[in-house]
């Protein structure tokens, strides 16, 4: 059966909008595991619901941990973790990375797979340094999913080595169940960078604001053996899914304002307020959040996006659409995200007439006159988001699958088409 469609709409006029995101997906799902593990119940206030969410949620709910509807919130009990259990991860690198080594510390088997992309994922990393601990897991020597990890209720844990320049979900997915192994976990990286280095920070200030003692020195991490605190969890807006609303402001010229900014944060998507300026937007804070205007005109941007990889695509479609052109870096690990986001840019952007090429890490964007066509999105979310800002200044747009935003904003389509086209 054929994916659905979606016309992008055009910009008539300059946006004049305030937009109201929902809570942050990366946050949501650390909320989870760390309420999960937790020696009290939890509140998740204002959790983001998508499909990496809910999956995590199910997950957990496999696994013997009751999370249960507050009104707008998530109530999390933990329960003695047991198996069997089978566990959907779909394309959630939280999901696949997160919830292995909780699996470990249940008493039972846990069959984890996840949707086919899922299946070509690192995930031999995490599946080796989980063996090094202690944990036994049958994946049948692929080394990526689907396995089985047979729990025996308790993990040694102690020092690994991992290479995580692929993700650096894998720190944060040992990281996040460390308290609850025998020996605590210390984590050495070895291999190239890691990326994403403000969801690795993001990790340790939420393991400690759930009382675990963490240290961190250049390239390892060490968490001590001991209780996760039961505590409610505030859920900050997620920043990365403003980038193509706050980037409508600089294509047309206009304005957008996203509530509820938080003054200190550790999500990656807060590297917008510097990066959107650097392309010519105004952008400015104060009570009713960040608001970032543009100024009928914006040049290209010439940036190193290793720790803020997932803004990428909308990067990529404003570079498209500037005066000059912009050379991306620091961002070979996205060959590895829902699709090889470079790869997948660089054939969609020259479909509709522009001018990409990959790099050794990264893209290369020349501005040339774009027209329509079919934008395909490869099952991947950021790809429907960029091809939206595509569509503000290029008629006739079409989004293959554009339901694919479900991974982290379902409303998005509903949000985009009232910003562009106000009633």
């Amino acid at each position: 059966m054929p994916f659905s469609h979606w016309s992008a709409p055009v910009a008539d006029a300059p946006v004049d909008a305030t937009v109201r995101l929902p809570g942050s997906k990366s946050m949501t799902n650390r909320a989870l595991i760390l309420a999960a593990l937790a020696d009290g119940p939890a509140l998740v206030r204002r959790p983001l619901r998508s499909r990496d969410t809910l999956l995590m949620a199910q997950a957990l709910r496999a696994l013997g941990v009751a999370v249960d509807e507050d009104g707008a919130d998530w109530r999390v009990t933990p329960g003695a973790l047991s198996g069997p259990a089978r566990v959907d991860v779909g394309l959630a690198g939280t999901v696949m990375r997160f919830l292995p080594p909780v699996a470990a510390l249940a008493d039972g088997d846990v069959a984890i797979d996840g949707d086919p992309r899922a299946r070509e994922r690192p995930m031999g990393p995490m599946i080796t340094a989980l063996r090094a601990l202690g944990a036994e897991i049958d994946d049948g020597g692929r080394g990526a999913l689907p396995f089985t990890v047979r729990g025996g209720g308790a993990v040694e844990g102690g020092p690994v080595t991992i290479d995580a320049s692929g993700s650096s979900q894998l720190v944060s997915g040992l990281l996040l169940a460390a308290p609850r192994f025998e020996k605590g976990v210390h984590v050495r990286h070895e291999g190239p960078p890691v990326p994403s280095a403000p969801h690795l920070a993001m990790t340790v200030r939420m393991l400690r604001e759930a009382g675990a003692e963490v240290e961190i020195g250049a390239d390892e991490w060490r968490v001590a053996p001991g209780p996760v605190r039961g505590r409610d969890w505030d859920i900050e807006p997620d920043l990365s899914n403003a980038a193509q609303f706050l980037g409508a402001a600089l294509v047309t010229g206009g304005r957008v304002t996203v509530p509820d900014w938080p003054a200190e944060t550790t999500q990656p998507g807060d590297a917008l307020r510097d990066l959107l300026a650097r392309m010519g937007a105004q952008v400015s804070s104060g009570p009713d959040g960040l608001t970032v205007r543009g100024t009928g005109a914006f040049q290209g941007l010439e940036a190193d996006l290793r720790d803020v990889g997932e803004l990428t695509p909308v990067l990529a479609a404003l570079a498209a659409l500037a005066s000059s052109p912009s050379r991306l870096t620091g961002i070979a690990h996205l060959r590895g995200h829902e699709t090889d986001r470079l790869a997948a840019l660089v054939r969609e952007l020259n479909a509709l007439g522009g001018d990409a090429r990959e790099l050794p890490d990264g893209l290369e964007i020349r501005p040339r006159p774009l027209h329509g066509g079919v934008f395909h999105t490869y099952d991947d979310h950021r790809m429907v988001m960029a091809a939206a800002v595509l569509g503000l200044a290029v008629p006739g747009v079409r989004v293959e699958n554009p339901a694919t935003v479900g991974k982290t904003l379902p409303e998005f389509t509903d949000l985009w088409t009232a910003m562009v086209r106000p009633a």
